[in-house]
């Protein structure tokens, strides 16, 4: 079967690209770096020739409120033409747990609108929401930072290593359409503060966290379902205080669901 992956090369779409890969499947990973553009729509019909799937793991380069709305609604918009064009299956893309409960930030209304040009498109498709990653961590608690102090929410996340969504990635890819939206999420649930300062203890960061009901995260104010699956999700058997201990923290990523 030949998969296409957009945003193959970024920190998601290279790992599912190597995961299809071993399991025999023919993978293309589509990105600038392979003269794809899928807001201009450059390369994109001759990388979806004879394909029967594509994994849309695309991020925006801006997240300032109108481009991150331009760039998925027109790459939305140029992937369901290239893929009926094409005679894709079954379009899989990657989004976010709690998009619809995030709706003051202009990102999160942008995942939305990507989410209902997928589900208006006639190419079968499954959407897999994802809680925000370990890898994210670092970014989010710097979001958070008042000088020495970090005003942050005790409301709770749960958030799953990129690996473990990787993994589900691949296995959905692998599957017929589902017409539907699955989650996955880590194992444990923290409240947002108590997860800042394990993170910043790993890191001998001496800053100190306060509770604050009323921070935002990125322009939103949380409570305890906003960043949490519902019932039913897939549970990446990471957990949060082993991937601390491996010493994969020290990589410090931009929030968000994907990096193409």
């Amino acid at each position: 079967m030949k998969v296409v992956v957009i945003g193959g090369s970024g920190l998601i779409g290279s790992n599912v690209v190597q995961r299809l890969s071993r399991n025999g499947h023919e993978v293309f990973s589509a990105s600038l770096k392979s003269g794809v553009n899928i807001i201009t729509g450059a390369g994109l019909a001759d990388a979806l020739r004879g394909a029967q799937v594509v994994v849309d793991v695309s991020n925006s380069p801006s997240f300032a409120d109108d481009a991150v709305m331009a760039f998925f609604q027109t790459a939305g918009r140029n992937l369901v033409a290239a893929e009926e064009a094409a005679g894709v299956e079954h379009h899989l893309a990657l989004s976010v747990v709690g998009t619809e409960r995030l709706q003051e930030s202009g990102y999160f209304r942008a995942k939305a609108a990507q989410e209902a040009l997928i589900k208006a498109s006639p190419i079968p498709y499954t959407l897999l929401r994802a809680t925000q990653f370990f890898e994210f961590i670092g970014g989010i608690v710097d979001s958070c930072a008042h000088g020495d102090e970090l005003r942050v929410s005790p409301a709770l996340i749960q958030p799953v290593a990129a690996d473990d969504v990787s993994a589900v990635l691949a296995d959905l890819a692998a599957g017929v359409p589902l017409n539907d939206t699955v989650e996955v999420a880590g194992p444990d649930r923290f409240p947002l503060d108590e997860l800042a300062r394990k993170y910043l203890a790993r890191h001998n960061d001496t800053r100190k966290v306060i509770a604050d009901v009323h921070a935002r995260y990125f322009g939103s104010e949380l409570d305890d379902r906003t960043l949490v699956a519902g019932d039913g999700y897939r549970v990446g058997p990471t957990r949060f205080i082993n991937w601390l201990a491996s010493g994969a923290s020290s990589r410090h990523l931009t929030p968000g669901p994907a990096l193409s």
